[in-house]
């Protein structure tokens, strides 16, 4: 539990310091879909601030259904208007097959592995502007994150005409 402790003793700090923000809009209409990754701090890295945009994370930063669902309430309830999928280097799914994947967590799942950047942005773009549902996005662009430079490269954008 010693973790635990020091997750709550951090929480009371920024409780009495935090700047609130009132409106779960994101006032840039701004979603991020990136990795789970430890090392990546989406807001420093792209610049945010609170209340400037959604983060959904998960392995690899992929466009999952879960990611749809997000993005179908982030565009619908909170205005977003702009998705960017940004991936990054030394990814723990890239280079890796999903068998392999399946055979390191016993886990029969799929899980987007990641052989090139750039065709899994395309695809995952691909997939955002092919949903019906997520007609209010007009730009989407693919990002691939150096974690040891810290620079992002523009690999991929779409506009919606």
């Amino acid at each position: 539990m010693p973790e635990i402790r020091r997750l709550i003793a951090a929480n009371e700090g920024y409780a009495a310091a935090r700047a609130g923000v009132a409106d779960p809009r994101p006032n840039r209409r701004l979603a991020i879909v990136t990795c789970m990754d430890a090392r990546i701090d989406v807001f420093a890295v792209l610049g945010l601030n609170l209340g400037e945009a959604l983060v959904l994370r998960n392995a690899g930063g992929r466009v999952t259904d879960d990611v749809l669902r997000s993005l179908a309430l982030g565009t619908h309830v909170l205005g977003v208007d702009t998705v960017v999928v940004m991936q990054h280097t030394k990814c723990g799914i890239a280079g890796r097959s999903d068998a392999e994947l399946q055979e390191i967590t016993g886990a029969d799942l799929g899980f987007l592995p990641i052989m090139d950047h750039a065709a899994a942005l395309r695809e995952d773009l691909d997939r955002i502007l092919g949903t019906p549902f997520l007609d209010p996005v007009r730009v989407v662009a693919g990002f691939v994150y150096d974690v040891e430079s810290g620079e992002i490269s523009d690999v991929v954008r779409a506009d919606r005409d």
